[in-house]
């Protein structure tokens, strides 16, 4: 089975101008079949803020109203993708910027209230993972923004690090899948002041002692969840860590294993 890698890059990097420069470079020249997944959220806070609008959080969500859909759908699906489409065409690297409804490529639904009413925010139903499939058979690189569809004209907001799991999940069929989570710091911290205290591997258990001693946190926890759910459902490896984690030589960086 072909090896497919889905790389999803933090907010930090992408609002780092050099930072980012260097991950695309890295990129880039990574080997095999790869998709990238990005938000935009520190930028889509920036557009609301000079609109007056402040912009509202949950727990590490966002609560989408219509007024913060619009600037996300700008800011995600325009000019956040299209920079970085721009980018990796420069070296060479032949990439289309997609969003969710894009080729129908992944299908959601509004998030039900319960607790909290999360607005337009999108969970994700499935992954049209023949239709990427053709896409990158035929030698290009998706780029994904993090907006889904509803399959009845309306956009939706998606937590980046849930499409990079789902897109995992849906193309494990026909590739054997390797999820990356590409932040700022070297991986999972076990004191956040030492930022040399990687945690090498979590599995399961580690991962439950780890919260009950509140090591992992805040909007820690739900991008490792992402990484759970995926592990159990068919990706083969997910990797956690900064821009070393493309260096071939490097194991400084967290590994999750089920």
């Amino acid at each position: 089975m072909k090896k497919l890698s889905i790389i999803k890059i933090g907010g930090n990097i992408i609002e780092d101008e050099l930072e980012l420069s260097k991950f695309l470079t890295l990129f880039s020249k990574m080997e095999g079949s790869k998709i990238l997944v990005h938000g935009g959220g520190k930028k889509a806070n920036q557009v609301l803020e000079k609109m007056g609008i402040a912009p509202k959080m949950v727990n590490g969500r966002r609560i989408t109203d219509l007024e913060s859909l619009d600037v996300a759908i700008m800011v995600y699906g325009g000019l956040t993708n299209k920079k970085i489409v721009a980018q990796l065409q420069a070296l060479n690297c032949n990439a289309i910027g997609m969003s969710g409804a894009d080729a129908n490529a992944i299908q959601a639904h509004k998030r039900l209230v319960k607790e909290i009413d999360y607005g337009y925010a999108g969970d994700v139903d499935g992954v049209s993972n023949h239709t990427l499939n053709s896409i990158i058979q035929i030698g290009l690189t998706p780029v994904f923004c993090a907006l889904t569809h509803d399959q009845k004209g309306q956009l939706l907001n998606t937590n980046a690090d849930t499409i990079a799991s789902e897109l995992a999940i849906g193309m494990s069929e026909n590739f054997e899948t390797t999820l990356y989570y590409c932040f700022e710091l070297n991986g999972v911290l076990r004191d956040f002041e030492d930022k040399t205290s990687v945690i090498k591997s979590i599995d399961s258990d580690t991962y439950e002692s780890l919260v009950s001693e509140g090591i992992i946190s805040n909007g820690m926890l739900p991008k490792i969840h992402n990484c759970f759910h995926a592990l159990k459902n068919g990706v083969k490896e997910v990797r956690m860590g900064n821009l070393a984690l493309f260096e071939k030589e490097n194991t400084n960086y967290t590994r999750l294993v089920l």
